[in-house]
């Protein structure tokens, strides 16, 4: 019999807690009383007109475009050739028992050509051995930082260290041998269990855990080193070993990861229309591996068209490749094998290039074609001038806080208030609305068929009509989190054939993946950042006060630190969202101080020097009104009735250490360029995408246009000249290239689009930068879906 489940006391049991009513959905708020439900409600410069408009009309309206650390703007362009390591100057010796390199030049397309040393022969191995003696001295030995070495040799001394390096030595140039195939280094006995534990991190952090430890039962105190065992591909066809990552080891004959340049293969993602969790969950799919495995520095929006870079360990290139003849909407190129993932920091921030259409500025009523286009070139001029000049707030924009009826917000407020089930119940939350019995094909309020699903899914389960299985196939794949929770509650004793788990809320949250798990508790704590923001600058402007918040020694080059949090779903640094920000994960943790009143008022100090805490155990608060309002707005209804001095937790997902935000920011390098253009067609496309410029240089049809040969290309802003410089990358059209002029001056087309090009640092958010230059006046396109496909 199905048993109904009843999460927010539909039975009306005294001992069940009837859930309140959820807030409206979002679709059916104004975008304005959204903004003002998340705290976004202040603007820098209020005095400058701005202007309504549409963006992301289409999603090609959009284009984001990762920065690299260097300065370069990542595309994807089909310039490249793919990487080919160098091949032996001399033959090597095949004995059965060796295996010969290969040049693989056909299994790598679409990376950059770049040689490299051809590697030496490898003498032969020892027998294995767990006596702990010297791996062959001659092997390569890996690069290691002057303070892990010292880190390594405190724990274990100077031989065992070397011991241990020739170890990794072997493992690295053999990897496709078995662990008993390698030594075992034995320690000298460690006394302490709290060095033992350090020995333990330290092996695993300095060598990306294809190393492991244990101490040894018969020999207390005594710690074995030794190669970690391949990871088996659950449901690969053929494969029954491979790394820690799932990937398979090497096939004989196969060019070692050395040779090809590192572990880890580096590519670039290209996607239309797409999640970046969407595109990443099929190709792991198809690689049988876990979607986590992949290493990106943010989620880049659905609606629009973005390039990214995605790192994944021990992968070879043809497998990314060969998936491109099942693509749509995403292209992967730009191969190419490094030494590390991208947790050293490959991303400094984004550029973007906006196209913002049916644009209507104040007093342009009753102005001709040619007027209203002069009208819109001064106004759009003077507030990018403003933009640029004076910043705007950096609040967390409004995908930080999710897009159904319970925010994001809402759950994480649930979690750290120690409601578990209410957390689960905010996430399974729907509108009857989105049921298929009310959404028709002729309904004026069209939705995408994916929320259908979902409310659909949802409402079965609750029912008990929905089996596991079912919510694997129907529920679509975007929605992870409600399935792992529906999964989990739905499993049931094989015997008795009653529910076994229905009740264990935690457990549930915790089947959701870590990094969307922490979104939640990281979305209140934005929630209450953009709150105290709006207050700050309410109190005091632009002002710098005494008991101001500002990074310790950043304007001395010399900031302190400690450790720092992991980057939560957005993929976007918990710490300083500065320009320089990386995506480690072990990075420094930015440490705070406040202003004496005599620094506030020497004017060394600006508005874009402050910072303000994210709530937490570990972090300062201001020494100023702004830092009582933290008390009075956690500790209201609104705010949880939370102490933002006691955000500790016996959870540790829920415990918060807190972080340093820049309340204020501006664009990168001082780019900010615009064109006002007119157009006739809604849907006349006004800038080009990387996919197009290939085609239009004559890569040929879409299958040519997403075969295994594209590749990446990395522009400077000196290269792109004032504002794309040239057909090759982002260029944006001018107001007398439009076809909109006639002989006589006159211009013919009825519509005004702006198109502009800026870059922020990492975890800033466009949608708020264009808040602040169009003073609200921008409208996100809201398409209708058709409901049946």
């Amino acid at each position: 019999m199905a048993t109904k489940r009843s999460l927010d006391g539909e039975d009306g049991s005294p001992n069940k807690r009837t859930r309140t009513q959820p807030d409206k959905p979002s679709a059916d708020l104004s975008q304005e009383a959204q903004e003002c439900a998340v705290g976004v409600t202040v603007f820098v410069a209020p005095k400058v007109p701005g202007f309504e408009c549409v963006f992301k009309h289409r999603y090609t309206d959009f284009l984001v475009h990762e920065i690299l650390p260097n300065g370069h703007v990542l595309h994807l362009t089909d310039k490249s050739e793919a990487r080919k390591p160098a091949k032996q100057t001399k033959p090597v010796p095949e004995p059965s028992n060796e295996h010969k390199i290969e040049d693989p030049s056909d299994e790598q397309p679409g990376s950059e050509d770049k040689t490299q040393k051809p590697p030496a022969e490898e003498p032969p191995e020892p027998a294995p051995t767990v006596t702990g003696q010297d791996e062959n001295p001659t092997l390569d030995m890996p690069e290691l930082s002057v303070e892990d070495r010292s880190t390594l040799v405190d724990i274990f001394g100077n031989e065992v260290t070397q011991k241990i390096l020739n170890l990794q030595g072997a493992v690295l140039r053999n990897p496709e041998r078995k662990p008993r195939e390698h030594n075992t280094v034995i320690s000298d006995v460690i006394s302490e269990k709290t060095k033992r534990t350090e020995a333990h991190m330290a092996v695993r952090r300095i060598f990306n855990s294809k190393l492991q430890t244990e101490t040894l039962q018969d020999q207390p105190g005594v710690i074995a080193v030794k190669a970690s065992p391949p990871v088996a591909v659950s449901g690969a066809r053929g494969q029954h070993g491979g790394d820690r990552n799932g990937a398979p080891a090497p096939a004989k004959g196969k060019v070692g990861w050395q040779e090809l340049g590192g572990e880890y293969l580096h590519f670039t993602l290209y996607k239309e229309n797409k999640d970046t969790m969407e595109v990443l969950s099929f190709m792991a799919s198809q690689l049988k591996i876990p979607a986590r495995n992949f290493e990106f520095a943010g989620t880049k929006d659905r609606r629009g068209v973005t390039v990214q870079k995605v790192a994944l360990f021990r992968m070879r290139a043809e497998r990314i490749a060969n998936l491109n003849r099942m693509a749509r909407g995403w292209k992967a190129g730009g191969f190419e094998h490094k030494k590390h993932g991208l947790e050293l920091g490959e991303l400094a921030g984004n550029e973007f290039v906006l196209t913002l259409r049916d644009c209507h500025f104040p007093s342009g009523e009753g102005l001709d074609a040619t007027e209203r286009l002069e009208l819109a070139e001064r106004l759009v001029s003077e507030a990018a001038e403003s933009f640029k000049a004076k910043g705007f707030l950096n609040y967390y924009g409004l995908q930080r806080f999710g897009s159904f009826s319970t925010g994001t917000h809402t759950t994480g407020m649930k979690i750290l208030q120690g409601d578990l089930k209410g957390a689960v119940e905010s996430i399974l939350t729907y509108s009857s609305d989105l049921l298929p019995e009310n959404v028709g094909e002729e309904s004026v309020n069209k939705v995408p068929q994916d929320d259908i699903y979902r409310a659909d899914v949802i409402r079965k389960w609750r029912e008990g009509s929905a089996n596991a299985m079912e919510i694997r196939d129907k529920l679509p794949r975007r929605f992870s989190a409600e399935s792992a929770i529906m999964q989990y509650l739905s499993k049931k004793d094989k015997k008795t054939g009653k529910l076994m788990q229905d009740e264990d809320w935690q457990g549930a949250l915790m089947q959701i993946q870590r990094g969307l798990r922490l979104m939640y508790v990281h979305a209140y704590q934005s929630l209450v950042w953009n709150m105290v923001a709006g207050r700050r600058w309410e109190l005091y402007g632009e002002q710098v006060v005494e008991g101001d918040l500002v990074i310790v020694g950043e304007k001395d080059g010399k900031a302190t630190s400690g450790k720092q949090e992991e980057t939560d779903q957005d993929g976007e640094p918990i710490v300083k969202p500065a320009a320089d920000d990386s995506v480690a994960t072990e990075d420094s943790f930015t440490r705070a101080r406040p202003l004496s009143k005599e620094e506030a008022g020497s004017g060394k100090y600006d508005i874009f020097d402050l910072v303000l805490p994210q709530p937490g155990f570990d972090v300062l608060y201001p020494g100023n009104e702004v830092g009582k309002y933290y008390e009075e707005f956690m500790g209201s209804e609104a705010g949880g009735g939370l102490d933002p001095h006691k955000m500790r937790r016996s959870w540790k997902d829920a415990s918060l250490s807190g972080s340093y935000r820049k309340m204020m920011t501006r664009p990168l390098n001082g780019i900010v360029e615009c064109r006002v253009t007119p157009y006739e067609g809604a849907d006349e496309q006004l800038v080009e995408t990387d996919l197009e410029k290939m085609r239009k240089r004559g890569r040929g049809n879409d299958t040519d246009a997403t075969a295994a040969g594209a590749s990446t290309a990395v522009v400077s802003n000196e290269e792109e000249g004032p504002i794309a410089g040239g057909a090759d990358h982002n260029e944006l059209p001018h107001s007398d290239q439009a076809n909109g002029d006639q002989p006589n001056g006159s211009i013919t087309k009825s519509n005004i689009a702006v198109v502009m090009r800026f870059q922020l640092g990492s975890s800033q958010y466009a949608t708020m930068a264009l808040r602040e230059m169009c003073k609200g006046g921008a409208r996100a396109y809201k398409p209708e879906f058709n409901t049946v496909r």
